[in-house]
């Protein structure tokens, strides 16, 4: 077989139904180099020449160095097996750098500082969606070396999509089912359960709460539901936006309060598609911290990697709590918090 670089494309996974991003290039993004005591300078710090034509900011959005999807991508391979397919890695990937700042997370910015960045997603969400060949906008966060972020400065990413990914689509089905059998909203009805049991709850402020879920997979994982039912991050209000950047601040306090040191995790916003209409699905954002214990790390072994079986270890009413006692910690240094610990 002739030896191919810079190979860029989509390749189809009969097995299980799903696509995969081919990149090869991003093999050379920067690695880390500050634990590799390297002369460096970070590409997201005021001054680096990615952000020489601002003359001051607070929360930007650029095009990703090393994109895994491209507007003008090369033609895909061709297998001689029909099964086998590929396809253009056609779309868009940007990141948001948070804060001039090189250390620091969510909750190390003022509240009114995060509120931009939930400002700056929803206007990336909105503009990507309005790309014809946009399927899905996928807004996320990596946070630490566990994780494996490759850049320290804190970031997020967001990747325009030319197909939405397999989780949305199961999570599309489970609630239109849902909402056909029950006449309702399943994560709305959750909510509501949750916050009147108070068992896994861990904050709650005007139009937010954030709880272990009843189905969590990972020890110390965190759920975050609109009070109100709300389709799409673009279809938050003003104050939304404002109580959103909230309890994220407080989750991800949370964290580094229960870990006791600037803890890992990864936060994911789940939207509908961005084409079609979508009624019964429910805004949410999700967070996956990799630890079990303070000091003791989760790994997702066979049965999670091979089967997608996931084996809680311990009890998640437990977890819940030991996060409720965290968050107590948490809103105490932060200050200007506008709901409290449950």
């Amino acid at each position: 077989m002739n030896k191919v670089t810079k190979l860029h494309e989509i390749r189809w996974n009969p097995l299980i139904k799903q696509w995969i991003i081919v990149a090869e290039h991003r093999s050379m993004r920067p690695w880390r180099p500050e634990e590799k005591r390297e002369a460096f300078k970070c590409p997201f710090c005021p001054g680096a020449p990615e952000l020489a034509y601002l003359e001051s900011w607070n929360t930007v959005s650029l095009p990703n160095k090393y994109p895994a999807l491209l507007e003008s991508p090369p033609s895909p391979s061709r297998e001689e097996l029909k099964s086998l397919k590929a396809g253009k890695a056609k779309g868009e990937c940007r990141v948001v750098i948070e804060t001039p700042e090189h250390e620091g997370d969510l909750h190390t910015l003022s509240l009114e500082h995060a509120v931009k960045v939930i400002e700056l997603f929803k206007e990336e969400y909105v503009k990507l969606s309005s790309r014809s060949y946009v399927r899905y906008v996928a807004i996320f966060r990596n946070k630490g070396k566990e994780i494996g972020v490759s850049l320290t400065h804190p970031h997020s990413q967001i990747y325009a999509l030319p197909f939405t990914p397999p989780r949305i689509k199961v999570e599309l089905e489970s609630m239109r089912e849902y909402h056909e059998s029950e006449g309702g909203c399943m994560i709305c009805d959750i909510a509501k359960y949750e916050l009147s049991r108070g068992r896994r709850t861990i904050y709650e402020n005007e139009h937010y709460v954030a709880l272990l879920p009843f189905y969590a997979m990972w020890p110390y994982e965190v759920h975050v539901y609109p009070k109100r039912h709300i389709n799409s991050i673009k279809d938050l209000s003003e104050e939304e936006c404002i109580y959103l950047a909230d309890v994220l601040r407080v989750v991800t306090a949370t964290y580094t309060a229960l870990l006791e040191r600037d803890a890992p995790y990864i936060m994911v916003f789940h939207n509908p598609p961005v084409k079609g209409r979508y009624e019964h699905y429910h805004f949410h954002v999700e967070f996956y911290q990799p630890y079990r214990e303070k000091d003791k790390f989760k790994h997702a072994a066979g049965i999670e990697w091979g089967f997608w079986v996931f084996t809680y270890d311990g009890l998640p009413e437990k977890k819940a709590g030991e996060l409720r006692e965290a968050c107590k910690k948490a809103v105490g240094g932060l200050g200007d918090v506008l709901g409290k610990c449950k």
